[in-house]
């Protein structure tokens, strides 16, 4: 009994590798930007949710630690304010804009895997008070990071 399964355990973990394997390109969202360090912005007059994007989460794989920014801390675009550790690594998180953190997401304290399952609508990391809106125009629209991702995965 105990061979079967193993056997079994083993047969599904392959199935489940290939399956996952062969998933389309990450989704993208179209009403928002995105940084070429993968993370996302979506823009609301003065303010920015931001968070990684769903190919970031896919590279990384099972989050379980997200480190938050404190609230009233400065962020300046292309920088790091805080990291999202996995199973495979620990990787820096960078601010797509400029300004101060309003708010952040507590509920990642309790289920980082948040981003992992929802990176777009659960998973969203902080909220900014823009100090540049300017800055939102360097950043790339849905169409342009899809073709940033593939160019990325293609090497």
């Amino acid at each position: 009994m105990a061979m079967a399964s193993r056997l079994w355990a083993s047969k599904a973990a392959s199935y489940l590798k290939i399956s996952t394997f062969n998933r389309a390109f990450a989704s993208v969202v179209k009403d928002l930007k995105y940084a070429d360090s993968h993370e996302w912005a979506k823009i609301d007059g003065n303010s920015a949710t931001i968070g990684i994007t769903d190919h970031a989460q896919d590279h990384l794989g099972d989050v379980v630690y997200v480190e938050l920014p404190e609230v009233g801390a400065a962020v300046t675009q292309g920088s790091s304010f805080g990291a999202v550790e996995s199973v495979k690594a620990t990787s820096d998180i960078n601010s797509p804009v400029s300004g101060k953190v309003v708010e952040v997401n507590q509920e990642l304290g309790s289920s980082p895997g948040l981003v992992n399952g929802s990176p777009y609508e659960d998973g969203w990391i902080m909220k900014v008070e823009l100090s540049n809106a300017d800055e939102v125009k360097s950043l790339m629209d849905s169409d342009q990071y899809s073709k940033f991702c593939e160019e990325e995965d293609s090497h």
